[in-house]
């Protein structure tokens, strides 16, 4: 097979040509711009193009599909030659359930937690060594790429998002991969760029359980209202097996998770994780891991990358970051931490960054979500609010909406890098949660600090 990426340089399409390219495909890609470490990473499988910009001519006959990210416009050269060529083009979801067509498909959706889900899965197959395709969002230890492909694996995982599937189809991911298994862990409005109310954002979740092969299952969180709802109203003819948060205590900053043999400690921490992690093990049953085989391998689990991951740890002081930026995972993770620590004054600092927090219409969403925090910061930058064309934001209107009168709110990098490095972090949790960086804040030389 000849595949060529339009758009190769992106996080998830990267992955995917270099799976591709070891399965032993042939692969050419282009891209205007090519960022680390996708860039590093193409360049070592001789995948990197040898120039940036769009060039029709690379699209030729001989090419068996071309792979369209979202990061190409629908007017884009190497796109409508390819049209006029009549080649068969895929979006990034469409090529993944083309190449597990004779898999069993397990699919794990949900507003938060599919990551860790995910990865919590992938970890536990790997521990005991049974081979699985898979796709999951975010590099894991232990894994060289977030995307793999074979022709002999039986299963494969795939992390569904619900975000488009490229510039010239406007489904959603998950509703191309037609699971045979399926998860559902939480409901929780979010990119109303995309969907504008949240009736409509449900609306979505409603047409993947539709997308479940008749006889199939869906393993579902019976603590999210929504997802309880909408999973026992749908006349699907498949299996219904539901999950809560397990039984766990937490002693001296250890969380210990109540098993059949007595308390187990855990790497990960917080009510949210620990509710991924029994969704995890509901999945890895079905793939036939039993409940012992899953416990010894999910004991050494540390989490996905950005997910609560711990940057910095003295005696006296611990600091996290966080992909966190919609409403559900901030109150979560902000409260995880808080109770995996309580004695310690935890430091939470949120950054909107995605277009829906940047919204003033969604900004009242936040309202509470850093409660648990005793000192609460939120940073955004002005000019990302204004590339996005979205309405000025000023500071009394993120402190009405997330309703804490001493909350701070920083729009300059350098103000908000003093703040840090001037607080005193002796005998607390500092959480930085973003999809950003805080205007170009260094994780390494904040470590210095403590």
């Amino acid at each position: 097979m000849r595949v060529h990426f339009i758009a190769i340089g992106g996080s998830a399409m990267h992955n995917l040509a270099i799976a591709l390219h070891n399965k032993g495909e042939q692969v050419t890609g282009s891209d205007d711009e090519i960022f680390e470490p996708s860039k590093s990473r193409l360049q070592a499988k001789g995948l990197l193009p040898e120039k940036f910009g769009w060039d029709p001519s690379k699209i030729t006959h001989d090419i068996d599909a071309v792979i369209l990210g979202m990061h190409a416009k629908a007017d884009n050269p190497e796109l409508l030659r390819a049209k006029e060529l009549q080649l068969k083009i895929y979006s990034y979801p469409e090529y993944l359930y083309e190449q597990s067509k004779t898999k069993t498909r397990v699919v794990i959706g949900g507003s938060h937690g599919k990551t860790t889900i995910t990865s919590m899965i992938l970890h536990v197959m790997h521990y005991h060594q049974k081979e699985v395709d898979y796709m999951v969002g975010a590099q894991l230890e232990g894994f060289d790429t977030m995307v793999h492909l074979t022709d002999s694996n039986d299963f494969i995982v795939l992390e569904g998002d619900e975000y488009l599937s490229s510039p010239i189809d406007r489904r959603p991911k998950f509703h191309l991969y037609q699971p045979n298994i399926a998860l559902l862990s939480g409901i929780a409005w979010d990119h109303i760029n995309v969907f504008p109310t949240f009736e409509n954002y449900v609306e979505q979740f409603s047409i993947f359980l539709d997308q479940i092969t008749e006889g199939g299952a869906i393993i579902y969180n019976e603590e999210d209202p929504q997802v309880k709802q909408l999973v026992e109203t749908s006349g699907r003819t498949i299996k219904k097996y539901p999950y809560k948060t397990p039984v766990y205590e937490v002693e001296d900053g250890q969380t210990l998770l109540d098993t059949p043999e007595g308390l187990m400690p855990i790497e990960v921490f917080g009510k949210h994780n620990l509710n991924n992690l029994e969704g995890a093990r509901w999945i890895c049953q079905l793939m036939g891991i039993d409940a012992d085989d899953f416990y010894e391998a999910i004991a050494s689990f540390k989490g996905a990358s950005k997910r609560l991951e711990k940057i910095i740890e003295t005696n006296t002081a611990v600091a996290y970051k966080d992909f966190a930026h919609s409403p559900s995972k901030v109150k979560a993770t902000t409260e995880a931490l808080k109770n995996q620590f309580p004695n310690r004054k935890l430091i939470a600092c949120l950054e909107l960054h995605t277009y829906s927090s940047l919204n003033p219409e969604f900004l009242t969403e936040y309202r509470g979500t850093l409660d648990a925090a005793d000192a609460a910061v939120v940073f955004y930058s002005p000019h990302a609010v204004m590339i996005k064309g979205l309405e000025e934001i000023k500071n009394t209107q993120i402190t009405k909406a997330f309703q804490r009168e001493d909350l701070m709110v920083f729009t300059n990098p350098a103000d908000f890098k003093t703040f840090l490095y001037t607080e005193d972090l002796k005998n607390a949790s500092l959480l930085l949660m973003s999809s950003g960086n805080y205007g170009g804040l260094d994780f390494n030389e904040l470590k210095k600090l403590y």
